[in-house]
């Protein structure tokens, strides 16, 4: 079997696993989830950024890039506490816009949830675990590129699906609510949440 083939027992394996981790909801879950309470359109674009983050992380393992976690001192703690602030900067200005109609929020969907996720270092120290011992076990002698690639692609595809459909579901309950008072109070909500959240990526 070459490096980068993926054994389809191993493969279903992955999926699952992966499966049930995406579902556990964690900070881009939330952030998400607080996007598609806006509109199910900022929603979708908050999960699409996700997605690219995760690409990006899977870029970073691959080419070895992410072990700097480990190996800086610091550099972990560096990049948490820009992610926390990037949270805490998008929860105040959801709550300075409450209510407002900004054409602009939901293009931006796209760029905050990248950077959410690409500015969470525990997510490139979960796949710097997660993925190689997959791949090893795939390609019988190591963790290939193509391997690791194959595998975190997956990953962002099951994300992107997840996510989706949170932003669909969030958009759904809110739109139940939908009214001028009420739309400023959902935003207020949202960037509460993002505020919370913020809190929580910096202890962790």
């Amino acid at each position: 079997m070459t490096a980068f083939a993926v054994d389809p027992s191993t493969y279903v394996l992955f999926v699952l696993a992966a499966a049930t981790l995406i579902v556990v909801p964690g900070p881009d879950t939330l952030f998400v989830l607080s996007r598609g309470l806006e509109s199910r359109d900022a929603g979708l674009r908050a999960a699409l950024g996700v997605t690219g983050g995760i690409l990006f992380h899977t870029t970073l393992v691959v080419v070895g890039v992410a072990a700097v976690y480990r190996t800086v001192p610091g550099a972990e703690h560096v990049i948490q506490v820009a992610g926390a602030l990037y949270l805490w900067y998008l929860g105040v200005d959801t709550l300075r816009a409450a209510g407002d109609d900004e054409p602009g929020a939901a293009t931006g969907g796209v760029r905050e949830g990248f950077l959410v996720n690409a500015l969470n270092p525990q997510v490139a120290l979960f796949f710097l675990a997660f993925l190689p011992g997959f791949a090893a076990s795939a390609g019988g002698t190591g963790a290939s590129e193509t391997s690791l690639a194959v595998l975190g692609v997956t990953y962002a595809g099951l994300t992107a699906t997840y996510l989706g459909g949170v932003a669909v579901v969030a958009d759904v309950a809110a739109g139940t609510l939908r009214s001028p008072r009420a739309g400023r109070w959902l935003d207020r909500v949202a960037g509460g949440l993002l505020l919370v959240l913020g809190g929580w990526v910096l202890l962790r």
